[in-house]
């Protein structure tokens, strides 16, 4: 019974430092146009991240119980698929490079499905049609094609937007337009905090939700006092009280910041001006926001990285540091195959194992 507020512990702190991991995501381009300082960017940020994780179900539903087979998830599984994403998680930001939180989290709860059932790659959902959808569900449809296709949406959406942009105000004074779009980039930061929100939060409400699925099927809370019957759960489901909790961490995590983060994404790989940041951040906002509808887990690293890369293509090619964006795209790769293999070691070692 307490392994169980141990793994619901573990889960929140993974949500916390998503939150201070990936604050960079929604607030990096306006810090670094100086549209707002970052404490004032921070507590928008929290704000509207708080927001947009009270709001559907759908991200958390996928990271749940649509990529590997619920029967073969243990607590200890999810608690070192937790510690995988967490221990990741704490490197990229020390090197202060912008990887998924997301793609740690599916590559640690993949790896510990696996050493869970003994090395079997069919516990995983590769391609599944969904019976009451009829929809394709599964890591390669939910997971690896948008890995792929988001981050090209990012460059090629950002820099239309911005051409677009540039076309259109091309008669207005620089001050204006900085004047204009210092407003608008307040708009467009809070819709990407909000979109961050939608998507990013409910990974852990997923989590939570499959340790008291998990628990309640074994029976392990069986024996719990009546006081706390709601934590017993005969079928998946996202409770109210999960959506608050997680929807508070991230947004406390959020408030601690990622300054490390901040100026990779806001200062190193490209220069903003406020139009920039507005366009960026429209860009990837958006593209979050339709992910988060279909129930898809994208990862808004990859997505506001690669918008910001697009935007500033629009002044030229130069301008964006190459260096600094192949770093990140390292870390974008290696991310779900290094976590699945330090929780694949991790809970064959818990399961008394020998690592071959």
């Amino acid at each position: 019974m307490f392994f169980i507020f141990i793994v619901i512990l573990i889960a929140l702190v993974f949500e916390y430092i998503n939150g201070f991991h990936d604050t960079a995501n929604s607030i990096a381009t306006t810090v670094s146009t100086k549209v707002l300082t970052p404490r004032q960017a921070i507590i928008l940020a929290a704000t509207f991240n708080l927001i947009g994780a009270m709001t559907g179900v759908a991200v958390a539903t996928t990271i749940g119980r649509g990529l590997v087979d619920t029967q073969c998830i243990t607590l200890p599984a999810i608690f070192c698929a937790l510690i995988g994403a967490i221990l990741w998680n704490l490197l990229t930001w020390w090197l202060g490079l912008p990887s998924s939180s997301s793609h740690a989290l599916i590559g640690g709860l993949c790896g510990a499905a696996v050493a869970n059932a003994d090395g079997k790659w069919s516990v995983i959902h590769w391609a599944i049609a969904n019976p009451d959808t009829g929809r394709m569900e599964g890591l390669l449809p939910k997971v690896v094609l948008p890995m792929v296709l988001s981050p090209v949406l990012g460059i090629v959406v950002g820099f239309l937007l911005m051409g677009l942009l540039q076309i259109v105000l091309r008669k207005l004074t620089p001050r204006l337009i900085n004047l204009i779009f210092g407003k608008l980039q307040l708009l467009s930061a809070s819709w990407m905090g909000f979109s961050h929100g939608t998507n990013d939060a409910q990974k852990t409400m997923g989590i939570i939700a499959l340790v008291l699925f998990t628990a309640t099927q074994s029976g392990t809370l069986d024996t719990l006092p009546s006081w706390l019957c709601f934590l017993r759960t005969p079928r998946f489901e996202i409770a109210v009280w999960i959506k608050i909790i997680c929807a508070l961490t991230m947004a406390a995590g959020t408030a601690a910041g990622g300054w490390r983060i901040i100026r990779t994404l806001g200062h190193k790989m490209v220069r903003l001006q406020p139009i920039h940041g507005f366009a960026a951040e429209t860009t990837a906002a958006t593209i979050i926001q339709i992910a988060s509808h279909w129930g898809i887990p994208l990862s808004t690293t990859h997505v506001i990285s690669t918008s910001i890369m697009g935007v500033g293509m629009t002044k030229r090619l130069s301008a964006v540091k190459w260096g600094i964006v192949g770093r990140m795209v390292w870390a974008w790769i290696l991310t779900i195959p290094i976590t699945a293999i330090l929780a694949y070691w991790l809970q064959r070692l818990v399961m008394g194992i020998d690592i071959p």
